[in-house]
């Protein structure tokens, strides 16, 4: 039995139905995860202290533990220790650090959101928390100021859950085992 001739009207009105189902969720771009990660260990002296050997140490391992994990974006605030945090993984990956307002952290993570694979955020102590909370994370005790090595896993879920896992990048620091 021939099939019946395809009428354009029909087929225009399909697709336009197809079109108006699939762009809503075209367009909400998520990342597949956000790194979030304080910066590593401080200089004590100066009004925008550098990183310690051990802290740029720990922002080379940080690069090593990220790298494969499909990184397209590193936010940094405009610090010298964060920026020299991210920069051992965006020069691996061939990126350019962008930096964000710690003042301002939702403007953030609206920018971040409309990203698509994962992104790394550097900042700081008292900022973290409150940006994971924001991306839908559970943040966990607040980090001390000598706690230089959690490092949040967000992952995106499905119904816009988000799974936190906390990592712990290298090298450990005062009390670790």
């Amino acid at each position: 039995m021939p099939l019946p001739p395809i009428q354009p009207a029909r087929l225009l009105r399909n697709l336009f139905l197809a079109f108006a189902v699939l762009v809503p969720g075209m367009a909400v771009a998520e990342p597949s995860a956000i790194y979030l990660v304080r910066h590593g260990e401080k200089a004590s002296i100066g009004k925008d202290p550098a990183l310690t050997p051990q802290g740029r140490l720990r922002a080379q391992n940080i690069a090593t533990i990220l790298h494969r994990t499909g990184i397209q974006a590193i936010f940094s605030t405009p610090t010298a220790r964060t920026l020299q945090t991210a920069q051992p993984l965006a020069q691996q990956l061939g990126l350019t650090v962008e930096r964000y307002d710690p003042a301002t952290p939702k403007a953030l993570v609206e920018k971040v959101k409309a990203l698509h694979g994962a992104v790394l955020v550097v900042g700081h102590s008292n900022t973290l928390p409150e940006l994971v909370r924001l991306f839908g994370g559970e943040p966990g005790a607040d980090i001390a100021d000598n706690e230089y090595d959690r490092l949040y896993q967000l992952l995106p879920a499905p119904g816009g859950a988000v799974r936190t896992v906390v990592l712990t990048s290298l090298p450990p620091t005062g009390n670790a085992p």
